[in-house]
C-alpha cells in the first residue's frame, strides 16, 4: 500500500489553497496519505487539513522552523520519510516547494517530477511544448518527489479528521547556519490569485500602467484579484507577482475577465483551467476569442466602467 507525504505550505495562518489541492488528489488515489505543517504556533492548522483527506497530519511545531527557511523543512522531512517509510512526497509548486523539494531529492537520492498537473498513483502527467503535448511522467527510485503546477487541482473537501501527531525536529548543523532578518510582503488588497475565486486580468490593450485601475475596480466590485500578462510586466505596469502565464503563475479560478489580452499561448497555459473565461477586446481576431466563454469585441475604456458601475448596482 502506497504510503504518500503531502506538504502543507501556509500563509498568514491558512495552508494554501495549492497544497490542499494535491491533499485532495493524494486522498482520491486511496492508501496511506498523511500531511505535514512546519512552523511555529501552527498546531491549529494541523486540525483543518483532515477535511480534505488527511488520515494523519504530521506538525512540527518549533520556534527554529518558524521563518520559511527551505533547508530545516528539509530536514523535518527526511527524518519522517526515513521513520515513517513514506514513500512518495508531493508538493504544491511555489518558490518554498521547488527548494523543499530539490533539496529533499538531494538528501533521500529520490526522483523528482516537476509542473506534474495529474497523477495516478504510479505515474504522473506533466505538459510540454507550451501544452501542446502531455507526457506520462515516472520514477525509478525507491521515493517518488513530485511538484504539482499551481492551479492544477482542485482543493475540494472530502470529509474526515485527521489525526495530529508531533513530527521530530531535529536539525543539522548546516541547517541553522542561515537566519532570516526580514520578510517581505508584497502589498496586496482581497485575495491571491492563486487563491480567488475571480481574477481580472490585464494586457497591453488597457494602453497604459494607470489604466490597470480600470481592472483594479472591477475586481473590486467582484470580490475578485487582479492579474496581469508578461508583457505588462516585463513593461513595468504591474508587479511580477502578478503574471499569469507559462513563466508567470498557473490560475483557475471560476471566472477570468481579460481585459485587452490577446490571448497568446504562453498566456493561454496560465489560465486555461478557468471555469468561465470572459474577454474584452477591441480585435475581433484576437486568439483568446477561440477559448473565451463569452466574447465582447468593443473599447474596453468605455466597457469596463459601465460593467463595474452595473455589477455594483447588482451588488448593493
Amino acid at each position: 500500500m502506497a504510503r504518500t507525504l503531502v506538504f502543507l505550505e501556509h500563509h498568514e495562518g491558512a495552508i494554501s489553497k495549492g497544497s490542499l489541492g494535491v491533499l485532495a488528489k493524494a486522498a482520491s488515489l486511496g492508501g496511506d496519505v498523511a500531511g505535514v505543517v512546519v512552523g511555529s504556533g501552527v498546531r491549529a492548522l494541523a486540525e483543518r487539513a483532515g477535511a480534505h483527506g488527511a488520515g494523519v497530519v504530521w506538525v512540527a511545531d518549533d520556534e527554529r522552523v518558524g521563518s520559511p527557511l527551505p533547508q530545516p523543512r528539509v530536514d523535518v522531512l527526511a527524518q519522517l520519510v526515513r521513520g515513517e517509510g513514506y514513500d512518495t512526497v508531493l508538493f504544491a509548486q511555489s518558490v518554498l516547494a521547488a527548494d523543499l523539494a530539490a533539496g529533499l531529492a538531494a538528501r533521500l537520492e529520490a526522483g523528482l517530477n516537476w509542473g506534474l498537473v495529474d497523477f495516478d498513483g504510479e505515474v504522473g502527467q506533466a505538459p510540454q511544448l507550451s501544452d501542446t503535448v502531455y507526457v506520462d511522467a515516472g520514477w525509478s527510485s525507491p521515493v517518488r518527489i513530485g511538484v504539482f503546477r499551481a492551479g492544477a487541482l482542485d482543493a475540494h473537501e472530502t470529509g474526515g479528521s485527521a489525526e495530529v501527531r508531533d513530527a521530530p525536529v531535529e536539525l543539522e548543523d548546516f541547517s541553522t547556519l542561515a537566519e532570516m532578518l526580514e520578510q517581505a510582503h508584497a502589498e496586496q488588497q482581497g485575495p491571491s490569485i492563486e487563491d480567488a475565486d475571480v481574477i481580472v486580468a490585464g494586457g497591453r490593450g488597457l494602453g497604459g500602467p494607470e489604466k490597470f485601475a480600470l481592472a483594479e475596480e472591477l475586481a473590486s466590485a467582484l470580490g475578485g484579484a487582479v492579474a496581469a500578462t508578461r508583457a505588462v510586466v516585463d513593461a513595468g505596469w504591474y508587479p511580477y507577482s502578478a503574471q499569469v502565464g507559462q513563466t508567470g503563475k498557473t490560475v483557475s479560478p471560476k471566472l477570468y475577465v481579460a481585459l485587452g489580452i490577446s490571448g497568446a499561448i504562453q498566456h493561454k497555459v496560465g489560465m486555461q483551467g478557468s471555469n468561465v473565461i470572459v474577454a474584452v477586446n477591441k480585435d475581433p481576431n484576437a486568439p483568446i476569442f477561440e477559448f473565451a466563454d463569452l466574447g465582447v469585441v468593443g473599447d474596453l475604456h468605455t466597457i469596463v466602467p459601465k460593467l463595474t458601475e452595473l455589477v455594483r448596482a447588482r451588488r448593493s
